[in-house]
């Protein structure tokens, strides 16, 4: 079977996936330049980071299930497993900042609401 037995829609959608998840990361990476503050920067990489895999593997599962005539769907384990420890990185560098800044006696930080701190 050769690349040019995949439908011209299928690699046109594809290419689209890819470009779109592409951009996405741009979007997502040029958010550490434009904005001012730590857990702003935070949120936009991730959110970019994460819909540009997801964008990417889908273009992977269209493109090869058309290519080997049979679902594959093992390229969405990457962008599964994003969607679980990016969170929960993000939620400990935002938590560890916060913990810092407050220790630092930072104004712009709000006291913490927990009793005894």
């Amino acid at each position: 079977m050769s690349y040019s037995d995949v439908p011209v829609w299928v690699q046109v959608a594809t290419g689209v996936l890819v470009l779109l998840g592409a951009v996405l990361a741009l979007i997502g990476s040029s958010g550490m330049v434009r904005m001012p503050t730590f857990f702003q920067r935070v949120h936009a990489t991730t959110l970019g980071a994460t819909m540009g895999a997801w964008a990417l593997a889908i273009a992977t599962v269209l493109y090869f299930s058309f290519y080997e005539k049979t679902l594959v769907v093992h390229s969405l384990l990457v962008p599964l497993f994003l969607a679980m420890t990016i969170p929960v990185t993000t939620l400990f560098l935002m938590r560890a900042t916060l913990f810092r800044r407050r220790l630092a006696k930072d104004p712009k930080v709000p006291p913490s609401l927990g009793a005894g701190e």
